[in-house]
């Protein structure tokens, strides 16, 4: 019986564990229009990044530009190279994703 009071315990620490975690979740999400690149960076609760760094790469992991979110969690730029792009957000505290933007994506908003 005592087992199974430990197995509870741990089993509902879990649970609530995870509930934590993914509340900080962050969001990047991100489209080409007109020549340029839209981003838009929130968290799980649907709060927008704000001053969250954005990093922008292309398909041989160089660096080609960096930015910062705006209070709204926007962020946009002029289309730096026609390749497959790798956008991330560092929204520090750990909180960091990435959105990939498709070569065929970025030629077709262009």
């Amino acid at each position: 019986m005592r087992n199974i009071n430990y197995v509870i315990i741990i089993i509902l620490f879990s649970f609530l564990s995870t509930g934590t975690a993914l509340a900080h979740k962050v969001n990047l999400f991100a489209y080409v229009d007109g020549g340029k690149i839209y981003t838009e960076s929130y968290f799980a609760d649907g709060k927008p990044v704000k001053n969250g760094k954005v990093l922008v790469y292309d398909s041989e992991k160089k660096m080609l530009l960096r930015g910062v979110t705006d209070h709204e969690g926007l962020f946009s730029f002029d289309i730096p190279k026609v390749d497959d792009l790798n956008i991330v957000i560092d929204a520090a505290m750990g909180h960091r994703n990435s959105f990939n933007l498709r070569k065929v994506e970025v030629e077709a908003g262009k």
